[in-house]
């Protein structure tokens, strides 16, 4: 696909969390679009998504381009399995934020154009790999070597085996939306792969891009927005359990930030975390925001750091483990489970295994199993 050596940052979270038990967490204009909300609307043919809304991050057109290109591989590679749509967007996701920043048309074309950069071996963008060209300049601009390109960050030798026309208008442009997502199925899908075998789906990231930090971080995207995609059922559910509930999914796809969040909804946060992020440019909450700004959906106050929270409500004990949940509890991790003292992280429990969560820096509000932090320390119920 490209050559491998992409450096891939990412946060120190977990490390920095435990170094800072007391606060999750420190001390919210509820404008985004959320991933909840986006979810629940209909699709409307292969032209977008109805009401415009977006899923987390994603451009509706965008969004688009990746269901339509999961519907259409089969025709291409017949016997790929389990090629779906967050399969897509994780890729695109670390690529090129979905392209952000640039116009997407009502037929899929990104303008202006996405460019990586030329593969000179300069160390530049941590290229050290020479790559000449191929294309004479036709999808890349230049002919003094080659550059990924287009959303999916195609190299033009690539694209020369796997483009394909994916908006119908005869042309197999990686610059364009459908066609690259398409491209980039079929590409995934070499081999006829079963991508819902994560061995499979491991093997296929890493063809694309040769770095196990690569992997790692289109893996974490594609749970995220495969769990996105998942509208949690909550007919079972009724009261002030399902309004708590409620409201922190309709925070789903809110950007984390750093003491961001109150009892109004997000906010800007405060700096910072021990290994220096700052939550200040960020509107959107840190754990204990998202669990204060539910919680107070039912006229409920909450202390604003999680290991305060614990002492809310009846406390559940970890010696019960997740069995003595039910929905709607809140959920408590400490580096030294048995001393709430050391709470670090609060969720709202969902059911299932879920919690509603905002896990860190960098990430958006999200449902994660229970188990995806560490130190279980028990819940609280306040309801």
């Amino acid at each position: 696909m490209r050559p491998p050596g992409r450096r891939i940052r990412r946060w120190g979270c977990m490390v920095a969390l435990l170094m800072f038990a007391a606060v999750c967490c420190a001390a919210p204009l509820p404008q985004a679009i959320s991933t909840y909300t986006a979810l629940t609307t209909t699709a409307q043919g292969d032209g977008g998504i109805a009401g415009g809304g977006s899923t987390a991050d994603i451009p509706p057109r965008m969004l688009a381009a990746y269901h339509k290109a999961a519907r259409q591989v089969g025709r291409y590679a017949p016997g790929c399995r389990g090629m779906r749509w967050p399969i897509l967007a994780g890729i695109a996701k670390v690529e090129s934020h979905h392209a952000a920043g640039h116009t997407i048309t009502a037929g899929g074309d990104i303008r202006p154009k996405i460019y990586g950069v030329l593969l000179t071996g300069s160390g530049h963008g941590g290229n050290t790999t020479a790559v000449p060209d191929t294309d004479h300049g036709t999808w890349d601009g230049t002919a003094q070597g080659e550059r990924a390109v287009g959303p999916f960050q195609f190299l033009p030798s690539t694209w020369e085996s796997v483009g394909k026309d994916g908006n119908g208008d005869t042309v197999a442009d990686p610059h364009n939306a459908d066609d690259a997502a398409l491209g980039a199925a079929v590409y995934l899908c070499s081999g006829g792969r079963d991508l819902a075998k994560r061995t499979q789906l491991e093997a296929a990231l890493w063809q694309y891009n040769h770095s196990a930090a690569y992997v790692a971080d289109v893996l974490g995207w594609i749970e995220q927005y495969t769990a996105a995609a998942q509208a949690p059922d909550l007919t079972h559910l009724s009261g002030q359990v399902r309004t708590v509930i409620e409201a922190a999914l309709s925070q789903r796809g809110v950007p984390y930030a750093w003491g961001g969040g109150n009892a109004n909804g997000p906010s800007y946060g405060i700096c910072c975390t021990p290994s220096g992020t700052s939550g200040t440019t960020v509107k959107g909450y840190d754990c204990s925001g998202l669990t204060t700004y539910a919680y107070a959906t039912v006229g409920i106050r909450l202390p604003r750091t999680a290991a305060a929270q614990a002492g809310a409500g009846r406390r559940i004990p970890a010696r019960l483990g997740t069995g003595g949940l039910t929905p709607g509890d809140l959920v408590f991790y400490a580096t030294a489970p048995g001393h709430d003292a050391t709470i670090y992280h609060v969720g709202i429990y969902l059911g299932g295994g879920q919690m509603v969560n905002a896990p860190r820096p960098h990430t958006v509000v999200r449902l994660d199993p229970v188990t995806a932090m560490p130190g279980y320390a028990g819940g609280a119920r306040l309801l």
